[in-house]
Protein backbone atom coordinates (compact mmCIF):
# COMPACT_ATOMS: atom_id res chain seq x y z
CA UNK A 1 0.00 0.00 0.00
CA UNK A 2 1.58 3.44 -1.31
CA UNK A 3 1.25 5.74 2.04
CA UNK A 4 0.80 9.09 2.09
CA UNK A 5 4.33 9.49 2.93
CA UNK A 6 5.38 7.79 -0.17
CA UNK A 7 3.24 9.81 -2.16
CA UNK A 8 4.48 13.19 -0.63
CA UNK A 9 8.13 11.51 -2.12
CA UNK A 10 6.85 11.02 -5.48
CA UNK A 11 5.14 14.32 -5.94
CA UNK A 12 8.38 16.04 -4.68
CA UNK A 13 10.91 13.86 -6.93
CA UNK A 14 8.15 15.20 -9.82
CA UNK A 15 8.47 18.72 -8.54
CA UNK A 16 12.46 18.60 -8.95
CA UNK A 17 12.38 17.15 -12.01
CA UNK A 18 9.53 19.30 -12.86
CA UNK A 19 12.49 22.33 -12.24
CA UNK A 20 15.20 19.81 -13.92
CA UNK A 21 13.06 20.24 -17.35
CA UNK A 22 12.60 23.62 -16.86
CA UNK A 23 16.06 23.91 -16.39
CA UNK A 24 17.09 22.33 -20.17
CA UNK A 25 14.63 24.49 -21.49
CA UNK A 26 16.51 27.55 -20.33
CA UNK A 27 19.41 26.00 -21.43
CA UNK A 28 18.84 25.30 -24.68
CA UNK A 29 17.13 28.86 -24.95
CA UNK A 30 20.47 30.26 -24.13
CA UNK A 31 22.16 28.02 -26.21
CA UNK A 32 24.62 26.50 -23.26
CA UNK A 33 27.26 24.02 -24.99
CA UNK A 34 26.10 21.00 -25.98
CA UNK A 35 28.06 18.44 -23.60
CA UNK A 36 26.48 20.51 -20.56
CA UNK A 37 22.46 20.10 -21.84
CA UNK A 38 23.11 16.41 -22.51
CA UNK A 39 24.96 16.03 -19.16
CA UNK A 40 21.08 17.94 -17.46
CA UNK A 41 19.33 15.56 -20.03
CA UNK A 42 20.32 12.19 -18.47
CA UNK A 43 20.18 13.13 -15.21
CA UNK A 44 16.81 14.19 -15.72
CA UNK A 45 15.97 10.74 -17.21
CA UNK A 46 17.48 9.05 -14.53
CA UNK A 47 15.57 10.71 -11.76
CA UNK A 48 12.15 10.30 -14.09
CA UNK A 49 13.41 6.07 -13.87
CA UNK A 50 13.95 6.17 -10.40
CA UNK A 51 10.33 7.38 -9.97
CA UNK A 52 9.11 4.87 -11.83
CA UNK A 53 11.04 2.11 -10.73
CA UNK A 54 9.80 3.47 -7.14
CA UNK A 55 6.16 3.11 -8.60
CA UNK A 56 6.96 -0.28 -9.83
CA UNK A 57 8.29 -1.58 -6.97
CA UNK A 58 5.18 -0.63 -4.56
CA UNK A 59 2.65 -2.09 -7.06
CA UNK A 60 4.60 -5.47 -7.38
CA UNK A 61 4.77 -5.40 -3.38
CA UNK A 62 0.41 -4.98 -3.80
CA UNK A 63 0.37 -7.77 -6.12
CA UNK A 64 2.51 -10.08 -3.96
CA UNK A 65 0.69 -8.96 -0.83
CA UNK A 66 -2.37 -9.58 -1.84
CA UNK A 67 -1.90 -12.95 -3.11
CA UNK A 68 0.13 -13.99 0.48
CA UNK A 69 -2.57 -12.90 2.57
CA UNK A 70 -4.85 -15.55 0.89
CA UNK A 71 -2.12 -18.16 1.83
CA UNK A 72 -1.32 -19.26 -1.20
CA UNK A 73 0.92 -17.38 -4.26
CA UNK A 74 -1.74 -16.23 -6.98
CA UNK A 75 -0.04 -16.83 -10.06
CA UNK A 76 -2.15 -14.37 -11.50
CA UNK A 77 -0.92 -11.36 -9.39
CA UNK A 78 2.69 -12.30 -9.81
CA UNK A 79 2.03 -12.23 -13.68
CA UNK A 80 0.09 -8.43 -13.40
CA UNK A 81 3.38 -7.71 -11.29
CA UNK A 82 6.17 -8.28 -13.71
CA UNK A 83 3.48 -7.21 -16.74
CA UNK A 84 3.76 -3.70 -15.40
CA UNK A 85 7.07 -4.45 -14.80
CA UNK A 86 8.14 -5.41 -18.32
CA UNK A 87 6.15 -2.44 -19.92
CA UNK A 88 7.72 0.58 -18.20
CA UNK A 89 11.20 -1.84 -19.13
CA UNK A 90 10.22 -1.46 -22.27
CA UNK A 91 9.78 2.01 -22.79
CA UNK A 92 12.80 2.84 -20.24
CA UNK A 93 14.96 1.38 -23.48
Amino acid sequence: MVTKTDIEKVLNRLRRIEGQVRGLQRMISEDKRCEDVLTQLAATRAALDRVGVFLITHRMKECLKHSSDEMDLDEDAVEEAFEVFMKYVHHVK
